[in-house]
């Protein structure tokens, strides 16, 4: 990185920012998409306008939205508190993963 984009002093911070601002930018495509998604079949008839907003998932699907949320939490949380030098960061996790699976 030249000097004159290293705003931070720290490349760490600045590797940082790159995966935040990747990540906005993907977050943001995938909500267009969603959006586009839910126009294309309102003007289809296949849903009402309003009608995604208004879901309540029953019991089944609400432990699949629910196991996805806490998978997804837990992949934050695991690089927040991963530990290990940088050249195999969450190695301890996943040998203990490894360890748990059956056979």
């Amino acid at each position: 990185m030249t000097a004159e984009y290293d705003y931070f002093k720290d490349p760490r911070i600045g590797k940082l920012l790159d995966l935040i601002l990747q990540l906005s930018t993907d977050l943001h495509v995938t909500a267009q998409r969603v959006h586009a998604l839910e126009a294309v079949l309102v003007r289809h008839g296949a849903l009402k306008g309003g009608e995604l907003d208004a879901f309540a998932p029953d019991a089944a699907e609400q432990r699949v939205l629910d196991g996805q949320r806490d998978a997804m939490l837990g992949r934050l949380i695991a690089i927040l508190a991963e530990a290990g030098p940088a050249e195999h960061p969450l190695r301890d996790q996943w040998e203990a993963l490894l360890a748990r699976q059956p056979g």
